[in-house]
Parts: structure tokens; C-alpha cells; sequence
């Protein structure tokens, strides 16, 4: 169960993260579930044009599913 204490704040002068862990976890997930359907669909007998895009679609398709699904 996540605690409901606030985070600390950082530290004057210290850098931000370029991206959250959040943001990290779901666009890493959405490259593996995309080259998971663009090799399926290489392995399937697709050509290669068609397995890229297949692969771009199922991998942009899923960052919305996977933000609302992986909480923050």
C-alpha cells in the first residue's frame, strides 16, 4: 500500500530528473511491446515494411494503456 507522506523536496541546486521513473517504465514497456509484435509479425510471415509498422503501431498505441494502467 504507498504511503500517503509527501515526498521530500530535492535539495537547492540539484538537477531535475530529464525524465520520471513513471514516464521511463511506461515508454520502456511500450519499446518491448513493440518489438515483441514486430518480430511476431516478422516471425508470421510478414514483410519487413510490415512488421516495422506493425511494431510502430502496437508501440505508440500502447504508451496511453500502459499511463493510465502504471500508476504513479
Amino acid at each position: 500500500m504507498p504511503s500517503s507522506e509527501p515526498r521530500p523536496a530535492p535539495a537547492p541546486g540539484t538537477p531535475s530528473p530529464f525524465l520520471s521513473l513513471h514516464t521511463a517504465l511506461v515508454l520502456l514497456t511500450a519499446v518491448v511491446l513493440g518489438l515483441v509484435v514486430g518480430g511476431l509479425a516478422r516471425l508470421g510471415g510478414s514483410p519487413a515494411a510490415g512488421a516495422v509498422l506493425a511494431g510502430l503501431v502496437s508501440a505508440g498505441g500502447s504508451v496511453p494503456v500502459l499511463r493510465s494502467l502504471i500508476g504513479d
